[in-house]
């Protein structure tokens, strides 16, 4: 009988040992969840500040070209002007954004926005004109191009 109570103790004991184990831990989880949540929080901020950091730097160059405009040569205005723009290119395509080239392509409907058809001696869906370029940002798409598309009636009328 002794063995039976010293048995039941150490099975009770074993029980709370276990659930004060499994608290522990989910404690543990708990905390672990909240430091990395924080931790992916000054990531972001982090990035923020960086791109926040190079738009500065480009309103400081708008800035400077909208001091000279009116005492500067056409010339020196349109350089200011394309420096501003290839840094622009270049700040977007270090973080990860990039043009979608589309002329001359195949219409593809995640990427193209169709505004026009036109006719052309480009085959069907070729797309002949780029009213607004589109963007990637890392593989997706982040804005679409707004495209006129060849649409040749007479071909279709030939092929009837």
């Amino acid at each position: 009988m002794a063995d039976k109570k010293k048995e039941k103790i150490t099975k009770t004991f074993d029980e709370k040992e276990f659930v004060e184990t499994l608290q522990r831990l989910q404690a543990e989880f708990e905390n672990y969840k909240k430091r990395t949540e924080n931790e992916k929080s000054k990531v972001l901020e982090y990035a923020k500040v960086n791109l926040l950091l190079k738009l500065i730097n480009l309103n400081d160059d708008f800035d400077r070209t909208l001091t000279v405009i009116d005492t500067a040569d056409i010339k020196t205005v349109k350089d200011g002007i394309e420096m501003i723009s290839n840094q622009v290119k270049k700040i977007l395509h270090e973080e990860g954004v990039e043009a979608i080239n589309c002329v001359g392509e195949k219409l593809d409907p995640f990427k193209h926005e169709v505004l026009l058809n036109g006719e052309s001696d480009k085959e069907d869906n070729t797309i002949i004109e780029e009213f607004q370029k589109g963007y990637l940002f890392k593989g997706s798409v982040l804005r679409a191009s707004k495209v006129k598309v060849c649409k040749n009636n007479s071909k279709t009328q030939e092929g009837k």
